[in-house]
């Protein structure tokens, strides 16, 4: 196995797959623009083969140097770096744009005179916009957020540096991915945590609008297959459950789960700013190419996620629950 460089080794995501390569005895290289956090927001920490992993601290909107001297040919790079907050990519959009298109731009192009042995990109469906129909990996971007904008400005830029310069890229537009460790303002973990609180959380437009989701072993299980996938001329693969449902119905299966009532829990808000109503994605290229299908299904995904928040409850209750901007 090449050497496997995680960009955004802090975010859950990125924590969650060296956790995942870990298991699988695999050297892992972090990189996040923060400091480690505690055990109980890195789900890497307490893994047996911790001893595997090696941790830089280093900024892709200031420290490309520092990052150069540890990148080569042999590494395999996936990068979860981003601003990742789409209602609040409203107030500073200018920000959103230096590290998802700007940064990352030039990082694309000193992975290219690195000649690096591949780079996979963490995308989003958000880029396609709201849709009724399932979504294609061909199918035209209509992005609706400043979020989303930059999400499909870098998408197509990776996908000229493809045609024009044959860059080892994959790009993977993930379905919302949850699980263990998840930061405690996503939909799943804020739910069970206000209700193991018992206090009201806010369902923005009252919840109709259609997701998909897919639990954080299949998200990385997914990478590790297009890591493992020998040269092809396909790149871009949408990464999606076949199980869609509301935002309401969503809340409402883990409120019966935990014996909750729902109209308890909940307070009606308005709508965020350009919310899509609904995407779901055609999964048919990761299924046949990647060889990829979700194994985990959302019901006991979820049993997962809520037993976990349980029995780890004295710790979890002490973490910040409400998202705190960086620029």
């Amino acid at each position: 196995m090449k050497n496997i460089i995680v960009l955004g080794s802090n975010s859950f995501a990125g924590s969650s797959f060296v956790d995942f390569c870990l298991k699988k005895n695999l050297k892992i290289i972090g990189i996040s623009r923060s400091s480690e956090k505690n055990k109980w927001e890195l789900k890497y920490q307490t893994n047996n083969n911790i001893n595997k992993f090696k941790f830089y601290k280093i900024n892709i909107n200031k420290d490309l140097d520092k990052l150069k001297k540890i990148i080569n040919k042999k590494s395999t790079v996936v990068d979860f770096v981003g601003q990742g907050m789409v209602a609040e990519s409203w107030e500073n959009p200018h920000q959103w744009f230096e590290t998802n298109v700007l940064s990352k731009i030039k990082l694309i192009e000193l992975l290219k005179k690195i000649e690096v042995h591949k780079y996979i990109r963490i995308s989003t469906p958000e880029v396609y916009g709201s849709s009724k129909k399932k979504l294609l990996e061909t199918d035209k971007f209509n992005p609706s957020t400043p979020y989303a904008l930059t999400h499909s400005t870098i998408d197509q830029f990776l996908t000229l540096q493809k045609k024009n310069h044959n860059f080892p890229c994959y790009i993977l537009r993930f379905a919302n991915f949850y699980g263990e460790y998840q930061p405690l303002y996503r939909v799943i973990p804020k739910t069970i945590i206000s209700i193991l609180k018992k206090r009201k959380m806010n369902l923005h437009g009252g919840g109709n609008s259609l997701r998909s989701f897919i639990y954080i072993d299949d998200f990385c299980d997914a990478i590790y297959s297009t890591i493992k996938l020998k040269q092809t001329k396909q790149f871009i693969f949408n990464i999606s459950s076949n199980e869609i449902l509301t935002i309401k119905k969503l809340i409402k299966i883990i409120c019966k789960k935990m014996n909750y009532n729902f109209n308890s829990l909940i307070k009606i808000t308005s709508d965020r700013k350009g919310k899509d109503k609904m995407y779901f994605m055609n999964s048919n290229k990761a299924n046949t190419i990647l060889k990829w299908k979700n194994k985990v299904s959302l019901d006991n995904g979820l049993d997962k996620t809520i037993s976990f928040m349980i029995n780890n409850f004295n710790k979890i209750k002490l973490l910040k629950d409400k998202y705190i901007h960086k620029a």
